[in-house]
């Protein structure tokens, strides 16, 4: 197996794994607000995540920042908490209500970054530069979102556009389960 399928293969199961179910939460909560006629915000917002976590990954690789495991484990759900409530706290979908998410979406990625940023600085060899791996493993972590963005779209298009359910319902229901599972994750996962 070359590098880039290594890297790209780990990049993929990254987010498309039961073990990945806190990036899955994340994606889910953050692309819960928006309808298949939104499709290219949601494709910025997970690719602004993409370049957060990448940014953190290169940068912990080169050892450049470090931060304490447990912190970053306690972090990450909590990200999904916050992503979660703000989604029960919009009061209107239009595309300029949300453009917060674009910044969050960044900075969130930051912190999942730093949770793996431990397995693949020993997944790099001593003498092996970051370039190859990093995009890889992020055209893995990337197609791995947009497949889950797909399939949360075409859903909400069939439930909400199609049998007309109410989209704050939609919201809500997506919003609350990535909540009730994120809060029990951050109080497993507390530091202290």
């Amino acid at each position: 197996m070359s590098d880039f399928e290594l890297y790209f293969n780990t990049g993929w199961h990254h987010i498309i794994s039961w073990n990945a179910l806190d990036h899955i939460l994340f994606i889910t909560a953050l692309a819960a607000i928006y309808l298949v006629s939104n499709w290219k915000q949601v494709l910025i917002l997970v690719t602004a995540f993409t370049i957060g976590h990448s940014l953190t990954l290169a940068l912990s690789v080169y050892e450049i920042i470090r931060f304490d495991e447990k912190w970053v484990e306690f972090l990450i759900p909590c990200t999904i908490i916050a992503t979660a409530v703000f989604n029960f706290l919009i009061n209107d979908f239009k595309l300029h209500s949300l453009r917060i998410n674009y910044l969050l979406a960044l900075c969130f990625g930051l912190i999942h970054g730093m949770g793996f940023a431990n397995t693949i600085r020993f997944m790099l060899a001593k003498d092996q530069g970051i370039a190859i791996p990093l995009i890889s493993f992020n055209l893995g972590l990337e197609l791995g979102q947009v497949l889950l963005v797909a399939i949360i779209l075409l859903t909400s298009f069939l439930l909400v556009n199609r049998l007309k359910l109410k989209r704050k319902w939609w919201v809500w229901t997506l919003s609350g389960y990535a909540l009730a599972v994120a809060l029990n994750m951050a109080v497993h996962r507390w530091p202290l």
